[in-house]
């Protein structure tokens, strides 16, 4: 059940034609608010974000994320590949063994920048 407070909506009508219409011309487009939402979609699940953690510090092939994350190899090959299709990680072959890192330093600020807000929070008293 949701509760509406004074706060939660207007008391009088009032409409800005001309910034609503500018703002509206500047708004993400469908396609690219799916694609955003899907990005953050997958980066809401804890296992992932530790993979993507110890990606942020170092390449690293399955079996080393495996050990360090006390997971086993099948589930961290079955995280990898949803964050290979998200394009957040990318994989380098080597002979026989395929090495994973983060797909590129927009993914590198995006999980700094995400932490920094936590720590904040966290810092600030306002922390989950």
């Amino acid at each position: 059940m949701i509760v509406k407070t004074l706060e939660d909506s207007c008391d009088v009508f009032h409409l800005e034609a001309a910034k609503v219409s500018a703002l509206k011309s500047t708004l993400l487009g469908d396609s690219s608010v799916v694609a955003l939402a899907e990005t953050f979609k997958v980066l809401g699940d804890t296992t992932r974000v530790r993979i993507l953690d110890a990606l942020s510090r170092a390449e690293l092939c399955v079996c080393d994320i495996a050990r360090l994350l006390g997971l086993s190899e099948s589930a961290v090959s079955h995280q990898l590949r949803l964050l290979r299709g998200m394009r957040l990680v990318r994989p380098r072959r080597e002979g026989r063994m395929i090495y994973y890192t983060l797909d590129d330093q927009h993914i590198v600020g995006l999980f700094k920048q995400g932490l920094e807000h936590v720590q904040e929070r966290f810092r600030t008293g306002r922390g989950v």
